[in-house]
């Protein structure tokens, strides 16, 4: 298995880093038959698992559940959790019990949390325990009330500086990795080559140490929104929904089951029992 000094090692030798999600035991287990670097347990479960319409409603139990399912998946690929809305940010001593459980319970090998100014300070209380974080910065889901929807950050000269500011905070906090999520592509480029630390974009360009999609957008297991930055490498959508739609028909044309899905009893006991009552 990987680790951060692996992910480090891995920036300085210009080798990108590919990291994709991941919410159950089977998409996980096809990331690490792919050679995922890093499997992201993101609280976007909430809205690409559990139809909410954002990632607030998302609780430490539901992260739990993930996690355990994908470390069961890919017992050999780093996995990184996601913790979820209002574990921290409050009492430190909340957030190193949701901490504990993800990584004790779910698995995991280290946590994400999202946010600059003050959230900055909970990344170096988490490492000097021992906790590996990644950081995560730009747009940031947890905070679209805040910041007015799923907006571009990072846009004006303020705003650049400020990003620019928190991402090296991030890595003084002892971050082992950042997440830049929809900022403009030179910034991101701007960032990843002041930090020691790798920069893994979404929505942020090809100039960073990595790449981060959702399992869902990128093999087209989605019938809704797909974001622009997000590529489609395949439609399983379409794929399953034909499938289903032929199931459906051999069921009402009775042409399912056949003879080889189907189990037999001794033909003399069926005698006995049923008088010969043939499975047609």
């Amino acid at each position: 298995m990987k680790s951060t000094a692996t992910f480090r090692k891995m920036k300085e030798e210009q080798e990108p880093i590919a990291m994709m999600t991941a919410y159950d035991a089977p998409s996980a287990k096809a990331a690490e038959r792919a050679g995922m670097d890093i499997i992201l347990v993101g609280d976007s479960a909430g809205m690409v698992v559990h139809g909410y319409d954002s990632t607030i409603p998302v609780t430490l139990e539901d992260m739990l559940l993930h996690s355990k399912a994908v470390r069961r998946g890919a017992p050999d690929t780093f996995t990184v959790a996601d913790l979820p809305f209002l574990t921290y940010g409050g009492e430190i001593g909340e957030t190193l019990s949701a901490v504990r459980q993800l990584m004790q319970a779910g698995g995991v090998q280290a946590v994400k949390l999202e946010g600059g100014g003050r959230m900055l300070s909970i990344i170096g209380l988490l490492t000097e325990a021992g906790v590996p974080v990644m950081a995560h910065l730009g747009l940031t889901p947890q905070s679209v009330g805040v910041i007015g929807g799923y907006k571009v950050q990072g846009k004006t000269k303020e705003e650049a500086e400020r990003l620019v500011r928190e991402s090296q905070e991030a890595e003084k906090q002892g971050a082992f990795a950042l997440v830049l999520e929809c900022v403009p592509w030179q910034l991101a480029a701007h960032i990843s080559s002041l930090l020691t630390i790798p920069v893994i974009g979404i929505g942020a360009g090809g100039k960073t140490d990595g790449q981060v999609l959702v399992f869902h957008d990128a093999v087209g297991y989605t019938d809704g929104f797909v974001p622009k930055f997000a590529k489609q490498y395949a439609n399983i959508q379409e794929t399953i929904v034909h499938a289903l739609e032929t199931y459906v028909g051999e069921v009402k044309e009775s042409v399912f089951p056949e003879e080889r899905h189907i189990f037999k009893m001794d033909e003399e006991t069926a005698d006995s029992l049923y008088g010969g009552m043939k499975p047609e």
